[in-house]
Order: C-alpha cells, then structure tokens, then sequence
C-alpha cells in the first residue's frame, strides 16, 4: 500500500514540479528579454526646482519613467542637497550617485581640454555655443568621461554669465578693479578676472548668498535665471550685462551604473536626457528674458554693455586666452574658432 502511495505521489507531484520549473524559466526569460528592470536613480543639481536646470529635471524624470513604462523611476534632489558639483561628480565616479548636471567648468581639472569652453567672449549667441557642444567638438570632450568613470549624454545650458556687485556698474574694463568677486574654482576664470584687476575668490556655489550678504565679496557672475532664482538682488545693488562667458551644463551618469544596464536601458535615459535638454535650453532662454525684467522691476540698477567695451574687455585678458590655448590644445583651440566662424558666416 505505502509502495503504491509513493508511485501515486510520484506521478502526481513529479510532473507539477516540472510545471512550475517550466514557469518559473519562462518568466525568468520575459523578465531578462523585456531589457528593463526596476530602478531608482539619485539625480542631483545645485540650483533650485524652479530654476531652468531644476525644471529640465523634471522633465527628464517625466520623459524617463514614460519610456520606462514606470520601471527607471528618478529622485530629484535640488539645491545642491546632496553636496556642490564637484562632490556630486566624486559620487557618480564611486558609484554612490547615478545622475548629476554639473558645468563643464569644475571638469576641468580632471580633463583638461572642457577648459576651452571657459574662455571669455568666445560666442555672440546661442547659435554659436550650440553649434560646437553639439558637434564633433562637444563629442570629442564628451568621449573622454569614461576613462574617468563618468558617461556625458550631452550637453544643457546653464547661459551666457553677467556681473553682480555692491560697489558700482561695469561699464568699462577699469571698471573691475579692486572689486572682489565670487567665482568657480576655474583657472581661467581666477586670471582673466585678476588681469582685468579685479580680485576672484572661488567659493562653493551654496556659500555665495552668505558671502554677498555678509560683504564677504563685492560681487559674482552668473546666468540671469540664476542671480533671479538664488535672489542676490537681495544683496547686491548692481547688474552689468557683461555675457563674458557661456558656460554649459553636461548630464552626468555614473559610468558604473551606466555599465550595468541594459542596451534597452541605454538608449531610452540618452534619448531622455537629449529631449529634456532640449526642452531645458528653449525653456532657459525664455527665462532669461523673464528674470531681467524681473530684476530690474524689483529695483537692481541694470546696465548694457557696449561692444566695443566688450572688445577692450576681451583684449585685456587675451594673454590669459593665448596661455590657456597652449594648455588645453592649440588644434582643438583652433577647431573651435573655426566652427564658430563658419556659424557666423565669416
């Protein structure tokens, strides 16, 4: 009888087990042949939700999680919550963080060569900056990340950069002496600022409403939409359009995280970056526009600046140019100049 209950058992139990074994294999397959998987990915920025760089953010998480079909989900941290650019890009390069939008200018001392796009009056308008991030020149940069452990998926725009301070317009190159101004942690930016006699002091970007306040420096330049979201209107009397740099902003993965997905997962986060970047650039634009006319309703004394101002501008600091030329590349240097060249026609 307990002979005839195992053969029984046998024949009943044995090929139930095959049946779920045979289950649990094809789901295993659809789950490794979808190509997406559950992730959550810790994306971090310096400026504000609100800010255009905030608001590209957003959209990237929108955009990620509706071609994921909700599977890659994105938490936005903002306001430089999870530390400043530079510690934002360490965490990416150990893994600890998978996404950031730092500008290409804190890259510099681990590649060289983002250096070229600090160089001061360089590009006239958008157009021009585009015409090179997006081409082979911003490729070519962009290709140099992953030996350092980092993925570029492309280039946004943190914007033409102006000139605040407590002291008294800028009008005039000899306007910039003696006054003390917050900068980036940039050697072009230190020299070209000391040798129009000013004196730059390199500070963390969430230290600088404090520093301006508290008289710590006279002054710091940046994107209108930034002076209008961090409010240093506040603290500071005094706006001269000065457009003497176009700093980008580049979208940073981690290249370990990046390494781990699938090609699936590859194409539909660069596809997302590349869309909310362009949505990001149209929507800052449109927000520099709005910021000055903000700043000025809200009573900052605001002044242009005349080309040929701008001319004597950029000659003063073009030793610091001809040196950083020789540093970066003269060939890419010279590539560059080239290619905006053609944009304008000359």
């Amino acid at each position: 009888m307990n002979n005839w209950l195992k053969r029984l058992a046998a024949g009943v139990i044995l090929p139930g087990i095959l049946l779920l074994s045979a289950c649990g294999s094809a789901q295993n397959e659809s789950a490794t042949t979808d190509g997406i998987q559950e992730r959550t990915i810790k994306a971090g920025i310096g400026n504000s939700k609100m800010h255009p760089q905030g608001q590209g953010m957003v959209k990237f998480k929108e955009l990620l999680e509706e071609k994921s079909g909700g599977k890659m989900k994105v938490q936005n941290f903002f306001d430089a919550t999870l530390g400043d650019d530079q510690k934002m890009t360490e965490a990416l390069q150990g893994g600890l963080q998978e996404v950031t939008v730092p500008s290409t200018s804190p890259l510099v001392g681990m590649i060289k060569e983002f250096g070229i796009y600090d160089f001061p009056f360089v590009f006239n308008n958008e157009e021009e900056a585009y015409s090179v991030l997006d081409g082979a020149i911003g490729k070519k940069l962009l290709d140099k990340l992953p030996e350092h452990d980092l993925v570029g998926l492309g280039y946004w725009e943190n914007g033409f950069r102006n000139l605040t301070n407590s002291k008294h317009p800028v009008v005039t190159a000899d306007d910039f002496k003696g006054l003390k101004i917050r900068t980036m942690q940039n050697e072009v930016h230190l020299d070209a600022f000391s040798k129009l006699g000013a004196n730059p002091s390199p500070m963390a970007f969430s230290e600088v409403f404090t520093a301006l306040e508290t008289g710590t420096v006279d002054g710091q330049e940046n994107p209108l939409a930034t002076i209008q979201t961090q409010k240093y209107n506040e603290v500071q009397d005094y706006l001269s359009l000065t457009k003497h740099v176009y700093t980008p902003f580049v979208f940073l993965v981690s290249k370990k995280f990046w390494d781990d997905l699938s090609e699936e997962e590859q194409k539909i986060m660069s596809e997302a970056a590349q869309e909310a970047g362009e949505y990001q650039r149209a929507l800052n634009r449109k927000e520099n526009e709005k910021a000055l006319k903000y700043l000025k309703e809200e009573g900052m004394k605001i002044n242009e600046v005349k080309p040929e101002e701008m001319a004597k501008m950029k000659e003063v600091i073009q030793p610091v140019t001809d040196k950083f030329a020789q540093k970066f590349g003269p060939d890419l240097v010279e590539e560059m100049m080239t290619e905006v060249e053609k944009v304008r026609g000359n």
